[in-house]
């Protein structure tokens, strides 16, 4: 796993926490989470946040899926008599 995508793992779970503490207001006290910040300034963060973990998440599988290997013919013989003996598999 890349470093990314544990980053972006821990962003998401920090998103999904502070998302939790809007509904739960006894995990908002354990988080210490200052009174001067409102609910709703709370939930718009934590979901930015948790978006923020995701798109890292997926731009980290994109890249992983690049190194998918594939299948090319492996020819035999020379112009129209070449004929297809097998397949290789090569990284794309």
């Amino acid at each position: 796993m890349d470093s990314k995508a544990i980053l972006g793992y821990a962003i998401s779970v920090l998103g999904l926490i502070a998302l939790a503490s809007t509904s739960f207001p006894q995990l908002k006290a354990v988080l210490a989470i200052p009174a001067v910040i409102t609910d709703i300034y709370l939930t718009i963060g934590s979901i930015v946040i948790l978006a923020v973990g995701v798109f890292l998440i997926l731009k980290n599988s994109d890249s992983s899926s690049s190194n998918k290997l594939v299948e090319v013919p492996i020819y035999h013989g020379e112009g129209k008599h070449r004929k297809i003996v097998g397949y290789q598999r090569i990284k794309q």
